[in-house]
């Protein structure tokens, strides 16, 4: 199916859209209700409510292996790539559970959620072709189209200047940050409405992760973005909104400002004052 169409310029943002399963991303919200993952019988997320603002970064929390990653994955069902996984509860999209979602829609809610991947990975092929490449799968041809993407979103993430003499070059060939910086801009390009980032900084260099961190809130303006988060640091830089998880649990939940400042569980205030990590 050939679901990309021209859509009218919105105020800040240019759309080079969709003829969509679901209603247009900006519309859409993202929230789960009793959500419970198991892998292999064992639970690793359990009963899990959140609601995701939109246009805000929403940092998840929490000590290692306490389910953050498959929280995140299971938002756009890249979860389901782990042998033996089983979800239960909900997860809706606008008025979509997709948890019930049926196999020809996942392309298109891996399309709506886009994600930024914890270390660099752009594809074996050319700067352009990065950009270009899931255009190309979601039906988008002609030169001039997808040369207008290519340089839009590259720009988006303040990488054009840096590039735009070598488009035809091996992404493999950036810097670190500049691949992140691209592998961003292709996720940008196929149009999501959300973006998951997991520990999308970790592996850079402290410039580049500030780099990174500094275009997040950027985007915000036209994005919800999602990130999990291992540095608490990084979370009070930048987040709106904080999900403290806990042994698969959402222990608590709220305004950045509240739970840094004011947490109302007892396990919250004792992570952030370094009593496990």
């Amino acid at each position: 199916m050939n679901i990309f169409h021209r859509e009218p310029k919105a105020e800040n943002r240019t759309h080079f859209s969709v003829d969509r399963k679901f209603p247009h991303p900006e519309n859409l919200r993202l929230s789960t209700h009793a959500l419970s993952v198991y892998i292999g019988g064992n639970p690793i997320l359990k009963l899990v409510n959140v609601e995701i603002p939109k246009n805000k970064i929403t940092c998840i929390i929490g000590p290692s292996g306490c389910g953050k990653t498959t929280l995140l994955r299971t938002f756009n069902r890249l979860v389901d790539t782990i042998e033996g996984v089983k979800l239960e509860g909900v997860v809706m999209l606008g008025e979509h559970d997709i948890v019930r979602a049926a196999a020809s829609e996942i392309t298109e809610i891996r399309r709506l959620i886009g994600l930024v991947p914890q270390r660099p990975c752009p594809l074996p092929m050319s700067i352009y072709d990065n950009i270009a490449y899931g255009c190309r799968i979601h039906g988008i041809s002609g030169r001039k189209k997808l040369d207008a993407i290519v340089e839009y979103y590259l720009r988006a993430v303040g990488l054009w200047d840096e590039v735009c003499d070598r488009l035809h070059m091996p992404a493999s060939r950036l810097s670190g940050g500049q691949q992140q910086r691209l592998c961003l801009a292709r996720s940008l390009a196929i149009e999501p409405s959300y973006l998951l980032a997991d520990e999308s900084t970790s592996a850079l260099d402290p410039i580049s992760s500030r780099t990174v961190e500094e275009l997040f809130v950027k985007l915000k303006q036209d994005y919800s973005i999602v990130m999990v988060t291992h540095t608490l640091r990084q979370a009070k830089r930048i987040a709106d909104h904080v999900i403290f998880m806990y042994l698969g649990e959402v222990i608590e939940e709220g305004d950045a400002d509240q739970v840094f400042n004011h947490p109302r569980h007892e396990l919250t205030q004792q992570y952030l004052n370094g009593a496990f990590s």
